[in-house]
């Protein structure tokens, strides 16, 4: 029997399967968005089975086996390693037509090298068992795991207090197999409602800087410096995770009395937090235009919905849901606030109810701005939208309302080492796309055209527009795609 994950896997049509084998298949990646963990990477860490490398903190994985009726203790909690595997594998049978069965068969094959058999309650052991020995033998380590993907760049997600130790002492090696930058994500900055957050990072920020942090003037000072050493360590990319852009009218004493009681300790208001937000978060933006970064804003999630399991396992634990946030009057507010000032860094937007897919395209579409092509990017699609369906919708409606050709594509946004498939496919859907329209006569049958623009969407968009420090054997050649 043919292998579910073979060769032309999800490419329908001859010439889907050109621009994939031809065009796509072969360009480098650049992952510029993920949550890998840089100190795993940096001592190509050893882990200890498979259940450790693609189970501990899944969440994809974890909402997936509690909606089969896997007890808590097999998912998060302290079940043996092997039997948690066996309660994944069960689940798998019931993930058809949901994107994680196809991610999990793509793992197996493209990491483990196994796609002669299916994962299920059957084959669960003897799967478990050749993950584990592979896992175990030599140079089959994190950093090792990323390597065989042709990664040429991994941008991890760090928070303003993060020391950056394992990203410079990987940039000063002379042996690394791809570049590895670190990403400002200043979100506890603005947590000024949530005093149990805010009070020890302001603390940590304070002790990192050797700045006594009791005023506005004083936060500003003390990120502005923090700022200047992620730049120093080839940092070139700003990100924020919001449940909609905060762009209230604001001043600079309201800001002042605002902080000032919540560094006291005291209670700040909802309306209060968006003011103090709104203030920072145009800072913040005017901090990246001013280094030349591109910042990234992935909005609409509603995080931590179940406040008993919140309560639990904290954050990020597989119990947030699409938010029916209103994004398109503040969002305005707060890219014109910077386009009047000439102060707007590049960006990339990313929503995550496909409801608002028009509404992020277009609102990119009102910023453009030269000399620097797709200077506000409609970014592709994020968490619950990072599937088949989703994809296409995104590509879709960047097609319809802006320049698919000068798409970045896409990133893994993921914590698994395991993950870099995902690179794969989204390639396959993108060709599927492409490859259907060849087909039916909607574009031309002209591979030098569509395979350019395959090739740019993939690989050379991301590489023009991020313009990392970075160049060659450690990080990505710059190529024309004008």
């Amino acid at each position: 029997m043919k292998p579910f994950i073979h060769d032309d896997f999800m490419l329908g049509s001859k010439s889907a399967r050109r621009l994939y084998h031809e065009f796509a298949e072969p360009m480098p990646i650049i992952d510029y968005h993920c949550h890998l963990d840089p100190g795993k990477l940096a001592s190509n860490y050893r882990f200890r089975n498979v259940t450790e490398a693609w189970l501990e903190g899944d969440h994809y994985k974890w909402r997936a086996m509690r909606a089969n009726g896997i007890e808590e203790r097999l998912i998060s909690g302290d079940g043996e390693d092997r039997e948690k595997f066996r309660a994944w594998a069960r689940t798998v049978p019931f993930t058809l037509r949901n994107p994680l069965y196809h991610w999990t068969h793509m793992e197996l094959a493209r990491v483990f090298g196994i796609d002669d058999r299916l994962l299920d309650g059957e084959t669960a052991d003897r799967i478990f068992d050749e993950c584990n020995e592979i896992l175990a033998s030599k140079d089959f380590g994190a950093r090792s795991i990323v390597e065989k993907f042709n990664v040429e760049l991994v941008c991890t997600t760090d928070d303003p207090v993060d020391s950056l130790e394992h990203h410079i002492s990987w940039q000063k090696r002379g042996d690394t197999p791809f570049a590895l930058l670190p990403a400002w994500r200043p979100d506890r900055a603005l947590a000024v409602g949530r005093p149990e957050v805010f009070g020890p990072w302001t603390a940590e920020l304070a002790g990192i800087t050797g700045i006594r942090i009791r005023s506005f003037e004083d936060m500003l000072e003390a990120l502005e410096a923090r700022h200047a050493f992620f730049h120093g360590a080839g940092c070139r990319l700003s990100d924020h995770g919001l449940e909609y852009i905060p762009s209230a009218d604001w001043t600079d004493i309201r800001v002042r009395s605002i902080l000032k009681r919540a560094l006291e300790g005291g209670a700040v208001s909802e309306a209060e937090s968006i003011e103090y937000g709104s203030a920072l978060l145009h800072r913040l933006s005017v901090m990246d235009h001013e280094k030349g970064w591109t910042q990234q804003f992935h909005v609409g999630a509603f995080r931590n919905v179940n406040s008993k399991m919140f309560d639990s396992l904290g954050p990020d634990t597989g119990y947030d849901s699409v938010g029916d946030f209103t994004h398109g009057v503040p969002m305005a507010r707060f890219f014109d606030r910077l386009e009047l000032e000439d102060r707007l860094a590049k960006t990339v937007l990313y929503n995550i109810n496909p409801a608002d897919n028009a509404l992020f395209a277009t609102m990119a579409g009102n910023f453009q701005k030269g000399p620097a092509p797709g200077k506000m990017q409609f970014g592709g699609a994020w968490w619950f939208l990072d599937q088949k369906d989703g994809i296409e919708a995104q590509m879709n409606t960047l097609s319809n309302m802006g320049l698919l050709s000068r798409f970045i594509g896409m990133t893994t946004d993921s914590r698994s080492f395991l993950s870099f498939p995902r690179h794969e496919y989204f390639r396959r859907v993108l060709c599927g796309m492409l490859g259907a329209d060849m087909e039916n006569g909607l574009i031309p049958q002209d591979f030098d055209l569509a395979g350019r623009m395959v090739r740019d969407i993939c690989y050379n968009n991301a590489c023009v527009y991020f313009d990392f420090p970075l160049q060659g054997p450690k990080g990505p050649t710059r190529r024309s795609t004008g």
